[in-house]
């Protein structure tokens, strides 16, 4: 009962805000949150420039949404630069602790890549607390990459907003089953934003009466941490720009990183505040700032909602320098990477403005924050706290680990050969412990039998010869970079199941015409068979006392002594086989076709005959070569389970 009670209470959550930035991403999860009490415990703090009244103490529009704010942190060492950066995360370090401890929430939500939200990220990581990322796995200009990457690692898990986030996640080897495709939270208002019937009135109180929708402009323009100097000069650019461009201009303050303060010396110096086209202001509501940007003729500037906010109403964007290089944009965004000169700037507003493009989805459907409650709610708060990497294949360095130095890690190779069905204990160094072999019986659920119970007899041998199991392999492959493709289900390299003829025998797998129906041992012991059957197998020299016993050997005997017959069998078989490798030369052009099993000798010359006949010229030249390996299809199947079962996992 303890534990089902447990299992059953709510969740509590704190949401951390640091701007107005990502308040307009964690809002749309925050009302989520606050209208499932029965479900979760909502704890909002507010820290950063919120709490700045140079940046609009935008805490208050955190009031007005009727959140209550449990803690307000004041974390900003003023000065806008690098130093003061550092020293504002070292000032949120300190006072963070006390907070999570005293809210314990069970998650924390951290939305981004700002310098606050790394602080937040730590201190919650070392504080034993699971952190919920938003909008991890992008890609962009700056140190706001190496910032979300971090804090990507710190946390526990992540909702996405586009598959190539998921992907980069993945590739950083975080765990799948932790990643979370649910688009941006902030979409779920954008797509039915241009609805409001009261954006003319939103677009007079912020630029005057006279200005119509389509007939103004809206700039956003920060610093580039890592070229400040470079930021500068493009700020002047653009501003020379909009005011040569002479359209009215609602241009917004930069954000609070090293380097705003001196593009705010460039404002002024300007006059842009005095000037009679532009309404310079430090916040606008986000409801009503979403409104002005989808009514804009065009947005120019540097800010990821030119980029990812503004797709969503096709309105044109310019987007100036390097800061949101790498992300993914619709076919709204002009960029204009390389800002230096202002007629490339005025340039890029003659050809933008005015003009309207598709809507895009690319960073989100209007779904999001069902898919982040519903996740949130799958959390299961009994799973260990520490995070697992998702390694790629490595060699390994010799364990001293005192279990494998007394275990010899193993798997299971199974060969369902024409004749005979085989199964081996294949250890890590590809020695062969122990094998088992039994005849191939004639029907499929006998097979499978026999085959279950050498694995059987196999594994419980296994324990006595002191080897660990990772895995039972069956089938060939590819390899690519020294290493095995598995597939997505791993069925990649069904090899022996591509298709050379329209009409053809029938396979074990139940069409037709594939590659192991005409040349497989089977294939051959049942021509060897229908031979027989026929008086057409033996030749002066030949003799098989029990025509149940026929197989291969004795077709492959039967040819090397002349007979015709035999001969055609085997001629038609290392076509197909040949016309199947043609197939995959095209396919994925290797370097190396190396053919295994005690029919691969007889293959060789056949195969090599069809690729100088059929294969494209730029395939002709591929090496064939037979196995020398003892066992290779044992090792073959072994090696499937040793390379993906000992990938490292931390």
């Amino acid at each position: 009962m303890e534990t089902e009670n447990v299992a059953r209470r709510k969740l509590r959550v704190c949401v951390a805000t640091c701007n107005r930035a990502d308040y307009s991403k964690l809002a749309p999860i925050m009302f989520g949150l606050k209208s499932q009490p029965e479900l979760f415990e909502l704890e909002v703090v507010v820290l950063g420039s919120h709490l700045i009244d140079d940046y609009g103490n935008t805490f208050r529009m955190i009031e007005q949404d009727e959140f209550d704010i449990g803690t307000k942190l004041h974390t900003i060492v003023r000065g806008e630069d690098e130093a003061a950066m550092v020293e504002s995360v070292g000032l949120a370090l300190v006072k963070l602790p006390d907070m999570l401890q005293r809210l314990a929430p069970d998650v924390l939500i951290v939305h981004g890549d700002r310098f606050d939200a790394l602080a937040l990220a730590t201190a919650a990581a070392l504080m034993n607390i699971r952190i919920l990322h938003l909008e991890g796995g992008e890609v962009s200009g700056t140190i706001d990459d190496s910032i979300r990457h971090a804090i990507s690692k710190l946390a526990h898990y992540h909702a996405v907003c586009t598959r190539s986030a998921e992907r980069h996640l993945i590739a950083m080897c975080e765990d799948h089953s932790r990643i979370l495709l649910a688009g941006c939270p902030s979409y779920d208002k954008l797509l039915s934003a241009h609805k409001r019937d009261d954006y003319a009135d939103i677009i007079k109180a912020w630029l005057g009466d006279s200005v119509k929708e389509q007939d103004y402009i809206v700039a956003l323009q920060h610093p580039v941490t890592t070229d400040i100097k470079n930021s500068i000069k493009i700020y002047e650019l653009m501003l020379d720009a909009l005011m040569s461009f002479n359209k009215k201009t609602l241009i917004l303050f930069p954000n609070i990183d090293a380097g705003s303060k001196e593009l705010v010396r460039v404002l002024r110096r300007k006059g842009v505040e005095q000037h009679p086209n532009f309404r310079a202001v430090k916040h606008v509501p986000f409801d009503q700032f979403i409104q002005l940007v989808a009514h804009a003729g065009c947005m120019v500037g540097n800010s990821s909602c030119g980029v990812r906010e503004a797709g969503a109403f096709g309105t044109p964007v310019i987007n100036l320098g390097t800061r949101q290089t790498g992300r993914e944009t619709g076919e709204n965004v002009l960029h204009v990477r390389d800002a230096d000169t202002q007629n490339k700037i005025y340039h890029a507003l003659e050809l933008q403005f005015g003009k309207r493009y598709p809507c895009s989805k690319i960073y989100g459907d209007g779904n999001a924050v069902p898919r982040i409650l519903k996740f949130l709610q799958s959390i299961d708060m009994s799973e260990p706290l520490q995070k697992t990497f998702c390694f790629p294949t490595v060699w390994e360095c010799i364990s001293q680990d005192i279990d494998h130095i007394l275990e010899m890690q193993s798997a299971l190779a199974v060969d369902l050969g024409g004749t005979n069905l085989r199964v081996a204990i294949v250890s890590m160094k590809g020695k062969l412990v122990k094998k088992y072999t039994q005849p191939n019986p004639k029907t499929f659920e006998e097979r499978i039998e026999v085959i279950l119970s050498m694995c059987k007899q196999a594994i419980a041998d296994a324990v006595h010869q002191n080897c660990r199991v990772l895995g039972v392999g069956i089938g060939g492959g590819i390899i690519q970079h020294g290493e095995l493709i598995h597939g997505s289900t791993f069925c990649a390299a069904e090899l022996g199941h591509i298709m050379v003829a329209l009409e053809g025998p029938e396979c074990s797998c139940g069409s037709h015409g594939c590659i192991e129906a005409f040349a497989s041992g089977l294939a051959l012991q049942r021509e060897a068979k229908r031979l027989h059957d026929e008086d057409l197998l033996l030749v002066e020299g030949m003799s098989v006392s029990n025509k149940e016993q026929v197989n291969a050997a004795d077709l492959i005997h039967a040819a090397h002594l002349g007979n015709s017959k035999a001969e055609a069998v085997l001629h038609t078989a290392g076509t197909a086989l040949g016309v199947g490798i043609v197939n995959i030369l095209h396919t994925v052009n290797p370097s190396l076709v190396v053919l295994s099993g005690i029919l691969a000798k007889h293959y060789e010359g056949p195969v090599c005959q069809v690729i100088r006949q059929r294969a494209l010229s730029s395939a002709r030249d591929i090496r064939v070569v037979t196995s020398d390996l003892e066992e290779p299809a044992l090792l073959g199947a072994a090696s499937m389970v040793l390379d993906y079962a000992t990938r490292r996992t931390y």
